[in-house]
């Protein structure tokens, strides 16, 4: 029987030599476009079955990489482990979960992130920076740095290839650790910001044994890892839980942001370093409350309740914090622009009719051109304007007149427009879904992450106390939750720019001495690369099952 992903290729490749002026030079996208047709791909598979490309859409409980920089990581891993003691692991999770004290564990765990942050501040850092790749798990890494690179350099480890793996400005240290939540299947009231059944459905847990105890380690029982298996079920993270833990140092339950097990908030360390005097910042390339920017700051018992998470981090009464609002953040920039309903159960019975993340009334509340209280200078998605210039500008004015600054943008979906491995902007085919398109506009009117970044330190830079700055390339978990390879890379290629962009600005403003950075992921997902040799531009034939 004719191979039906072989053909797929040929007919991805003649089209692409078929018009005019067009290279066949977009390896990786013909990849995914035959792999999303044939729906079978020998060079890879999303999910635990190596004849499916997709089997699977969502997280895994899967060990996280981290890369420090200015930061050592002796105090959390190896002999100083939580996995290591049986006291601490029942202290962390409120139970000893089961199969998961390992005496010989390395790895550490995710709450150890908001720790180390902490310990920088002890040690005298002024400048905190924490970069998030949403859903980038170490096999996503290494897709990316094999298509960066153009050679398969490693099989496990820190790696090379990517500017996070490669920079060696500062002293760097490279770790992993495990993002299991406290619980999965907790119901909760958005109304009155309470639990209903405490403990939820499903504990979490890391059994090391049948997981591995390395990220780059394959699972013995493959269903363990997205939480089905039969002798040892324990719950993978989602978002929401997982940066609680990165930003206030707790394992709590899926869905809660900076809540407790029993719906108690916590403060975030952004929260704590603002009571000293530091500027806060958050920005992402998908909408400005999702989970993982509201975790640097909000409290709420559901990741869904969009318009109140926005409210907490702009200093706005929310249903969280009524009679007194929070601070609000001095930097916040993402997306969300234009994304209007008129209905969202998921957001109680304050949720008012417009944007999904932003009420009207709010926005004209903190606009210092629209109210005599209003404290941020906005830079929303114009018409016909570069999105980067006008972000900057207003970024320069801001700090100009000591103002706070808030960037509002986006693409249909509500996230920047999807970068593709090329370093465009034409993204093929998801499971299941269609590729999505971008006009012109779409992609001029709106900054990338990297010039996020820019704008957040040309504004926090101004505060002589210090500050600590969350950037989220959130686009990541988008892509691997449509099991799309070519755009997981992209969005990897997209968030390395952004880191670029932070190193070269730490070195020309005053140098490492008193700054520290944090490159990690929050959770991975479930992509298996069985032949990474594939993904080189060289041998596209080679790839095809």
């Amino acid at each position: 029987m004719p191979n039906v992903v072989y053909q797929a290729w040929i007919i991805v490749t003649a089209l692409s030599l078929s018009v005019p002026g067009t290279a066949h030079a977009d390896h990786l996208r013909d990849l995914q476009t035959a792999a999303a047709q044939a729906s079978s791909a020998d060079w890879g598979h999303w999910g635990a079955d190596p004849k499916k490309y997709s089997t699977w859409f969502s997280h895994s409980n899967r060990l996280i990489p981290l890369y420090a920089f200015g930061l050592k990581l002796d105090k959390v891993r190896g002999p100083n482990s939580v996995y290591r003691n049986a006291e601490r692991l029942k202290q962390l999770y409120g139970y000893l979960p089961q199969d998961t004290l390992n005496e010989q564990a390395e790895y550490f765990d995710q709450t150890d992130v908001a720790h180390l942050q902490q310990r920088g501040v002890d040690a005298g850092k002024k400048r905190l920076i924490l970069i998030v790749f949403d859903g980038m798990d170490w096999q996503t890494t290494y897709a990316a740095s094999v298509y960066a690179s153009g050679k398969v350099g490693y099989q496990e480890g820190r790696g090379t290839g990517l500017h996070f793996q490669d920079y060696r400005g500062v002293e760097t240290d490279f770790g992993y650790f495990a993002c299991s939540p406290a619980n999965e299947g907790t119901k909760i009231d958005v109304d009155t910001q309470t639990i209903k059944n405490p403990g939820g459905e499903q504990k979490g847990g890391y059994a090391w044994k049948i997981a591995g105890d390395t990220p780059w380690a394959n699972a013995t029982i493959a269903d363990y890892s997205i939480g089905k298996c039969k002798d040892c079920s324990q719950a993978y993270t989602d978002s929401a839980s997982s940066a609680t833990s990165l930003c206030s140092g707790i394992k709590t339950f899926n869905n809660a942001i900076n809540v407790d097990v029993v719906g108690r908030q916590v403060e975030s360390v952004a929260r704590k370093l603002q009571k000293q005097g530091f500027a806060i910042g958050v920005v992402t390339s998908v909408p400005i409350s999702h989970a993982t920017p509201a975790a640097a700051y909000a409290n709420n018992v559901h990741r869904d309740d969009y318009q109140d998470l926005t409210r907490d981090m702009l200093g706005l009464p929310s249903i969280a914090h009524p009679n007194e609002p929070l601070p609000g953040v001095d930097v916040l920039i993402g997306g969300g622009w234009g994304e209007n309903n008129s209905f969202d159960a998921a957001q109680g019975s304050n949720y008012v009719a417009g944007n999904n993340y932003l009420a009207e009334a709010d926005l004209k509340a903190i606009d210092v051109e629209q109210s005599k209280s209003g404290r941020y200078r906005v830079a929303q998605r114009t018409r016909d304007k570069a999105g980067r210039e006008v972000l900057q500008a207003a970024a320069e004015e801001a700090a100009r007149n000591r103002q706070r600054l808030f960037g509002w943008f986006g693409a249909k979906g509500g996230h920047l427009p999807f970068r593709t491995a090329d370093g465009k902007y034409d993204p093929t085919l998801s499971v299941p879904a269609a590729a999505e398109t971008y006009s012109e506009s779409d992609v001029r009117e709106n900054p990338t992450l990297a010039d996020f970044a820019t704008a957040a330190l040309t504004v926090l830079s101004k505060n002589d106390k210090g500050f600590w700055l969350m950037i989220e390339a959130g686009d990541v978990d988008w892509a691997n939750h449509a099991n799309n390879l070519d755009n997981s890379i992209g969005a990897v290629l997209s968030g390395d720019a952004a880191v670029k962009v932070v190193t070269d600005w730490i070195e020309s403003h005053g140098g490492w001495d008193d700054t520290a950075l944090i490159v990690t992921a929050d959770h991975g997902h479930y992509f298996f690369l069985e032949k990474p040799e594939a993904l080189l531009p060289s041998a596209p034939a080679a790839s095809a099952r």
